[in-house]
């Protein structure tokens, strides 16, 4: 060894690093380390480095190791603490990476002290549980709210991390029910407590309940300034079988199925859909209830009224038999208008049973002989009908006094084809597409017309198979066509006439 290679070993094997030498040259090895044992024995110092602790206990440690389904935790015991990755997090199949650190300090609830293959395993999503329910309690009795992200969708609503699973129904997410809820997810909101079970780790939030509160000084507004007969546009935000709810900007309003329209309704989904916008009238604001009453029909025209003020007892009005009943047949005389013929009313002779008379879907004259707005009750009579009379104003183009000549006989010579003419109704259109479709139909042949001195705008010419029907022809009209022998006096039958006879069993042959 060279002489500077020994100067530079004898430099590193300095005092600190090779102990020393007393006066007398002996050799005093280096401290090591001290005795701080305090005089204890070894065994029992190592004993009190160890945690004790029993299966339930919350403990403490450090994260130590990350793998793909578990994560090793160093509470000071004799070997490193097991947390299965499900039992990490309250969230279902989160990465543990995503969940804890290397060296983050964490808190653990004991599962087992030690398993089947002499493990420690430990919980830390049930140690979250252990702290989160003591504040969850504290909140439901202060009656406060909880703050939370959506953490996940399930069937019927969302989960809210708030330290533990608290769901929250799809009906409670707003003030009205949503559809979609994936949204949410990752949004963090609030919501109160309204049911909590510890012994079946259930939590029931609504995020509705504390928009409700946080809105109800401008309900109250809102409600204080609706009066009813308003008039509010809002858009349909619910359609349930008894109705349907429409926002109003702030709040719903419930408008029933009654109200819906002035028609008979099914379903509230065959007049509205969800997202309409409509125009309702106020009915009724409930302030104590916080309900309010919402009317369709009433912005709409009352179909009842305008029958009333287009028709006069007396007038001859066509229609279509729509029910039989033991006392009579319904007919129909307008868009959602119904009146009735007693079987008093069906014909001259006794009548035992509708049937008799007419049958389901027949369409035929009839005159008015009561209306009943009121009430909404129309009485018809078939009987009266045949006597002829003035027909309704919807029908005066064809039947008016230009369709017959100075001696009353039928001419017909109203010429859809060539004039300007609009129907306004399913009977105008049905008479006014015959005649384009069989031309000179309505002229019928003057030979076999029958004079009606007395009736000059009531009576035409009838053809069986016709679509529209013309006035009846009164009784002691001159000439009739073979009828069969339980068919009532008809209107004088022409072939190729556009409408069929009006009523049938008014009077024997």
């Amino acid at each position: 060894m060279s002489d500077e290679s020994t100067s530079t070993l004898l430099a590193e094997l300095s005092p600190e690093a090779m102990g020393t030498f007393d006066a007398e040259g002996n050799y005093i090895p280096r401290t090591i380390t001290e005795d701080d044992l305090g005089g204890a024995p070894l065994e029992d110092v190592m004993a009190d480095t160890i945690v004790e602790f029993d299966d339930g206990d919350l403990v403490e440690g450090t994260v130590v190791k990350i793998d793909r389904d578990e994560v090793l935790l160093d509470i000071g015991f004799k070997s490193e603490g097991v947390i299965p990755a499900r039992e990490l997090s309250i969230r279902n199949d989160a990465h543990p990476e995503e969940i804890v650190s290397l060296g983050e300090h964490v808190e653990a609830l004991v599962l087992q002290k030690e398993d089947k293959e002499g493990r420690l395993v430990l919980s830390k999503k049930r140690a979250q549980y252990e702290r989160a329910w003591s504040t969850i309690e504290k909140l439901k009795e202060e009656d406060a709210m909880v703050s939370g992200p959506v953490i996940e969708v399930v069937k019927g609503g969302l989960i809210v991390d708030i330290g533990l699973r608290g769901f929250l129904p799809a009906s409670l997410v707003e003030l009205r029910r949503v559809r979609e809820l994936q949204p949410y997810v990752g949004r963090t909101i609030e919501a109160k407590i309204i049911e909590l079970d510890r012994n079946r780790n259930n939590v029931v939030l609504s995020r509705r309940a504390w928009l409700e509160e946080a809105q109800k000084e401008q309900r109250g507004d809102f409600l204080a300034n609706l009066k009813p007969g308003e008039r509010r546009r809002g858009t349909v935000s619910s359609v349930v079988n008894f109705g349907a709810f429409v926002d109003l900007g702030g709040m719903d309003g419930l408008v029933h199925v009654s109200e819906l329209s002035w028609k008979h309704v099914d379903h509230p989904s065959s007049v509205v859909q969800v997202g309409d916008e409509i125009d309702v009238e106020v009915l009724d604001v409930d302030l104590d209830k916080e309900r309010i009453s919402l009317s369709l029909k009433a912005t709409q025209a009352d179909p009842w009224q305008q029958f009333a003020d287009s028709h006069a007892v007396g007038q001859l009005v066509y229609g279509r038999i729509t029910k039989l009943v033991p006392f009579g047949a319904f007919v129909q005389v307008g868009d959602g208008i119904e009146g009735l013929v007693h079987i008093s009313e069906m014909a001259a002779h006794h009548v035992d049973l509708p049937e008799q008379v007419v049958s389901p879907g027949e369409e035929l004259w009839v005159k008015i002989i009561d209306i009943d707005l009121q009430r909404r009750r129309i009485s018809l009579s078939i009987k009266q009908a045949a006597e002829g009379g003035e027909v309704s104003e919807e029908y005066r183009e064809a039947f008016g006094e230009h369709a017959y000549d100075a001696e009353g006989n039928y001419i017909g010579n109203y010429d859809y084809a060539d004039a300007e003419f609009t129907p306004e109704t399913e009977a105008q259109a049905a008479w006014a597409d015959y005649v384009v479709e069989n031309p000179g139909a309505a002229a019928a042949n003057p030979d076999e017309a029958t004079p009606v001195p007395t009736a000059p705008v009531a009576e035409a010419p009838v053809a069986p198979e016709a679509p529209a029907a013309e006035a009846p022809v009164a009784p002691e009209a001159a000439v009739e066509a073979p009828v069969a022998p339980e068919a009532a006096v008809e209107a004088p039958v022409v072939e190729a006439a556009p409408a069929e006879a009006v009523v049938e069993g008014t009077e024997q042959s």
